[in-house]
């Protein structure tokens, strides 16, 4: 598996789409005629022709024409935390009412909340095979298998009942609690059991693989270590000096953490660690990469490279590259690319002895994530997901399924490729098309 890491986002700061673009001119703000709510957007979803907005008072609107011209189509919501498409329905969770479905793309709407009516605050859906599931402020879990007609609470084993997130992986589903961890279902809800052990931090940052050894960096933790996908956690901390960790990586045998006080580097699978930061001027690293045989670290301060696994630093290698916070930093070839903090996408050739800023379609320039699989970049912002054919020369928007469209994180495994956002984990098999 390829993993690109989770960065730390500044309090305030929200993320964005990524895209390429040569310069501002070429932006548009998209909340056309038919638009009159407050641009307050808590979710975006694509089914068909249309794209939908799910908005904090306005209820859901409707485009046609890629965002230029809106209807709004209420129907009874008011404030929309997610949207989900599951075949031809439309399903809408709001924030006191419960959810809704639309079976003809927005134009009317029915409330769907038999047997869910008492928890009204939906914070997440998800979609498994035949299954919708709907995490709650306070309900824990429901499932419907007759699109909404009917709902069945699904907590048995759920300790902790304000489920933010729901993910679905394989025959397992996942849920993610304010307070409680993690918890793994592989009977679709009908039990649950929390799968935390040895896991004191909750806060999870970044994920890496390495061979049979999952870890997790968290942000004031360390580093944890799992040989059972997750059933057990070890702490591996042995000669880290400081816990708050954004980044993970790995090269050969050598796995790399990306720290609030430097990098580090581990040769046997976590036991013991040591600081890597001669030369390294910024050691804020909140990503780390491996390209034409430098190990890369994007910090607050810009670029950095090491060509001996970390032991000694070059001076930083910011040419052209006109905002140096960086988020994420994904391999392609020959090309390296950087997401940034406002800057939208920059793309080396040169192992970034010099940059060029690509954004050309990219409607939001703060980049969280990026991932290759093949021939096609992800770019993973507070928009959803965009994708590029061309190495950034122009990007396009693939959120279809995608009701949380903050995405922090993501990551290809074979022909999946996996979207980490504040709703839980979003799966698509055909390159973003559909979610």
């Amino acid at each position: 598996m390829r993993t690109l890491c989770q960065m730390r986002i500044p309090s305030g700061v929200l993320p964005l789409l990524l895209a390429v673009s040569v310069s501002q001119a070429q932006w548009v703000e998209a909340n056309g005629p038919g638009w009159s709510d407050p641009t307050v957007v808590y979710s975006l979803a694509a089914n068909g022709a249309y794209l939908f907005a799910g908005t904090a008072s306005g209820g859901v609107y409707r485009s046609s024409d890629s965002g230029a011209t809106w209807t709004q189509v209420i129907g009874g919501l008011t404030s929309v935390l997610s949207l989900a498409v599951s075949g031809a329905n439309l399903f809408a969770g709001t924030n006191g009412a419960g959810v809704f479905r639309s079976s003809d793309s927005g134009a009317t709407w029915t409330q769907v909340i038999n047997g869910l009516s008492f928890y009204p605050s939906i914070l997440s859906l998800a979609v498994s095979g035949a299954n919708l599931f709907a995490g709650t402020n306070g309900g824990g879990v429901f499932r419907t298998s007759d699109n909404g007609a009917t709902w069945t609470q699904v907590i048995n084993g759920l300790t902790d009942t304000v489920v933010q997130s729901l993910a679905v992986s394989g025959v397992n589903l996942f849920a993610g609690t304010w307070s409680g961890g993690v918890f793994r279902s592989s009977d679709n809800g009908v039990s649950w059991t929390q799968v935390n052990n040895g896991l004191t931090n909750y806060t999870v940052n970044s994920l890496a693989i390495s061979g049979p050894n999952l870890f997790a960096a968290t942000d004031s933790s360390g580093v944890f270590r799992s040989s059972d996908s997750g059933t057990s956690w070890t702490q591996v901390n042995n000669g880290l000096t400081n816990t708050y960790i954004l980044s993970l990586a790995v090269s050969g045998a050598d796995l790399f953490a990306g720290a609030d006080g430097g990098v580090f580097r581990s040769s046997n699978s976590g036991a013991t660690w040591i600081q890597i930061n001669n030369g390294l001027t910024s050691t804020h690293v909140n990503t780390l990469a491996v390209s034409g045989g430098y190990l890369i670290a994007g910090t607050d301060g810009g670029v950095s490279r090491s060509s001996d696994s970390g032991n000694s630093w070059a001076p930083q290698v910011n040419k052209r590259l006109t905002n140096i916070w960086i988020y994420s930093l994904a391999v392609s070839s020959v090309n390296l690319f950087a997401g940034t903090n406002g800057g939208g996408v920059f793309r080396t050739s040169d192992s970034g002895a010099t940059w060029t800023q690509i954004n050309n379609g990219l409607t939001r320039t703060y980049v969280y994530s990026l991932a290759v699989n093949d021939a096609d970049l992800f770019a993973g912002t507070n928009g959803g997901v965009f994708r590029s054919s061309d190495s950034g020369i122009s990007w396009i928007r693939v959120n279809n399924g995608l009701t949380d469209t903050v995405v922090f994180s993501l990551a290809v495994s074979g022909t999946d490729l996996f979207a980490g956002t504040w709703g839980g984990v979003f799966r698509s098999s055909d390159n973003g098309v559909s979610w």
